[in-house]
């Protein structure tokens, strides 16, 4: 028998299939021209990056435009850093965001698609039959190192290098033969599964990636790890398992994976597959306080996780828009053209991708939240904020459905209107930004605390709210009779005749009721609050 096939059955005893078996449950994809199919898939640690979700857009994207396929994959083979329900938060923000997969399974749930399972952790008998095919090919060998995962620390890797002579990349344990192999299994060692390289690292491998365009990258000469000392295994081998068997054609990934691609090149050449196509995308970062780039951080930065912008009540829309127009030079334009358009109209090109580094910027978000946020319906803006109110404060949620009408009507101040206010970028900060509505102001900063005396007192004799021309009238009328300009022309041209303009009079009666210099319509607010209310709050203000 040849020495590989024995050396490789004396490893794999047991193999529950052969690689022929294997291949057999998963056919090639039958797909439309042009379709392609992509996976999202994140380690399950307690939370999904932001960085991850930039990656989840564009892999959906990819997969919706084309007429193909989006995958969700769990990578749970590293069970230490793996924290219980992390799957179903990722599922959870994908499909509450309109990322919703095609394939993908849910623990103790359901399971969609044919090419599973979807767990990593679940495909432990699919990789060691291809590490087996390995080992037979004389491409991979077992390694007994000291350390579990077959590593050795530096100062015994420098010691066996001289020793036996080889290459700093290369394992020592490529060199065991078969009957050192046996005795180490007979004494209960455990091993790992180790590629052995043909290369020395010196070479070049290029690669052509749909963002980049064209790399070149030193090849790899490291006797790699496939399979960990539990037979689980490594990112760079399942990679190649995985998508390979799933049909997976672009491989969307963070630009961080680079240098890892002339390894998985050649461990897809060992196995005899197709490498798809390539898209490594550049990492988020923001400014720190010293304008320096930094890469978002989870200890550091709130926005890492997803359920940042959950928590403190962003439209889903909002960051679904705003990371789009951070991945895809085009998507700014196209909803300048397109402003009542629906996102998911937006015709996404895989190679507008940019290249550059994206900088995260809440003033952009925040702008984005706005302009979304302006263009619903009063109604639609309180169910919304009642949403984000349940799953987040819970006492203000019991307010908002005791005064669900009120909350409404003040919600549709200077709203459903051609030109809307945009004053909301967030749930949580409504009741600060209309905190006037419902309680009195409880500082007022004037700058003539005389003229402001003398507004608010003579006011209260003109307050006339049976129609917006009547009150303002009214105001007009007061104004006049105080010495202020009525007619702004006449203001601008003589300003030392008058003690103002009909403006700042708005803007005293403003401080008065709402204690700021600018708010929504006056008039609204003020009909809303109700004479009674209002009279209150002129004399509480003087």
């Amino acid at each position: 028998m040849n020495k590989n096939i024995e050396l490789a059955q004396l490893l794999f005893p047991n193999n529950k299939y052969t690689v022929e078996e294997i291949e057999k449950k998963y056919p090639k994809r039958k797909l439309k021209k042009g379709a392609q199919v992509t996976r999202f898939a994140p380690s399950p640690t307690g939370f999904m990056h932001l960085g991850g979700f930039f990656q989840a857009i564009i892999d959906y994207q990819i997969a919706k435009q084309s007429g193909g396929v989006f995958m969700l994959r769990i990578e749970d083979t590293d069970k230490k850093r793996e924290i219980a329900g992390s799957d179903q938060i990722v599922m959870s923000i994908l499909t509450s965001h309109g990322l919703t997969p095609d394939e993908f399974e849910m623990k103790g749930g359901v399971t969609m698609g044919d090419y599973g399972p979807y767990y990593q952790s679940e495909r432990t008998e699919i990789y060691k039959a291809y590490a087996k095919k390995l080992v037979e090919q004389g491409d991979a060998f077992p390694c007994f190192c000291r350390k579990t995962e077959g590593l050795l620390d530096v100062e015994e890797k420098r010691k066996k290098k001289f020793a036996v002579g080889l290459n700093e990349d290369k394992d020592p344990c490529r060199n065991l033969t078969f009957e050192q192999v046996a005795q180490n299994l007979k004494d209960g060692k455990k091993f790992a599964i180790r590629l052995k390289s043909k290369a020395n690292g010196d070479g070049k491998v290029t690669l052509v990636d749909v963002v980049k365009g064209e790399i070149e990258l030193q090849e790899n000469g490291k006797d790699a790890i496939l399979l960990k000392d539990d037979l689980t295994p490594t990112y760079h081998f399942a990679h190649a398992v995985d998508d390979t068997l799933m049909g997976t054609t672009i491989v969307v990934r963070g630009e961080e994976w680079l240098p890892s691609y002339p390894l998985h090149k050649e461990i897809f050449e060992v196995l005899g597959f197709e490498q798809p196509k390539y898209m490594h995308t550049p990492l988020i970062y923001k400014f720190n306080d010293k304008n320096n780039k930094i890469k978002l951080s989870k200890r550091k930065h709130p926005e890492a996780d997803m359920r940042f912008f959950d928590s403190v009540g962003y439209p889903k829309d909002a960051v679904l828009e705003y990371l789009t127009n951070l991945a895809n030079s085009k998507f700014e334009s196209w909803r300048a053209e397109n402003p009542t358009a629906s996102y998911w109209d937006f015709p996404f090109d895989a190679y507008n991708i940019t290249a550059n580094t994206p900088i995260f910027d809440f003033v952009k978000l925040d702008d984005i939240s706005k302009e979304i946020i302006s263009k619903m319906s009063a109604q639609s803006c309180y169910e919304s904020l009642l949403l984000w109110a349940k799953e987040n404060a819970t006492e203000t949620a019991k307010y908002l459905e005791k005064d669900a009408e009120y909350v409404t009507k003040v919600l549709n101040i200077d709203r459903e209107k051609p030109k809307p206010r945009k004053d909301i970028c967030k749930w949580s900060e409504f009741f600060d930004l209309f905190a006037y509505m419902f309680s009195k102001p409880k500082k007022f900063e004037v700058d003539n605390k005389k003229q402001f005396e003398e507004v608010i007192k003579n006011y209260k004799k003109y307050l006339d709210l049976s129609s917006k021309e009547v009150w303002f009238d009214k105001v007009k009328k007061m104004s006049q009779e105080l010495g202020y300009a009525v007619n702004n022309a006449d203001y601008k041209k003589n300003p030392q005749n008058f003690k103002g303009n009909v403006a700042k009079v708005c803007e005293y009666i403003r401080l008065a009721i709402t204690g700021q210099q600018n708010s929504p319509d006056l008039f609204e607010i003020m009909t809303l609050l109700g004479e009674k209310e209002v009279l209150d709050r002129l004399d509480e203000a003087l």
